[in-house]
């Protein structure tokens, strides 16, 4: 799962197995470790959730996404690409959230993308 944090956006890029295993145990996780100390390790995760919208929590080094049951096991299951919401934190502020399946680049950048989604954008 890849994270992309940008000014009060947060965005996630899903694999094949990735969006199965949120369908099948309810949450996907990725982790940077920026040390060996339990401190120092960045987790970030996606979960199922008995929740009525996409929302997001912080705690210490934890980002957390929550996706409602029923939207994420159809979207799982379908050819839908991506999920939005924004979040209103009060105050005039809001946080945009998107989940997306993440797709194969047109070009070469020397990753393995072996478990992404066909590009749609491709003649198959």
């Amino acid at each position: 799962m890849k994270i992309r944090i940008l000014g009060n956006s947060i965005r996630l890029r899903l694999s094949q197995p990735e969006v199965k295993s949120l369908a099948e145990r309810n949450i996907v996780e990725g982790k940077t470790y920026f040390g060996t100390t339990e401190e120092s390790v960045f987790i970030y995760s996606l979960e199922k959730k008995d929740t009525n919208e996409i929302r997001a929590s912080l705690s210490v080094n934890h980002v957390r996404i929550y996706i409602p049951n029923k939207i994420a096991d159809k979207w799982a299951n379908s050819n839908e690409i991506s999920l939005e919401n924004n979040m209103s934190l009060g105050q005039g502020l809001a946080l945009r959230i998107l989940i997306e399946k993440d797709f194969k680049c047109g070009t070469d950048r020397g990753e393995d993308e072996s478990e992404l989604f066909p590009n749609p954008a491709e003649n198959c």
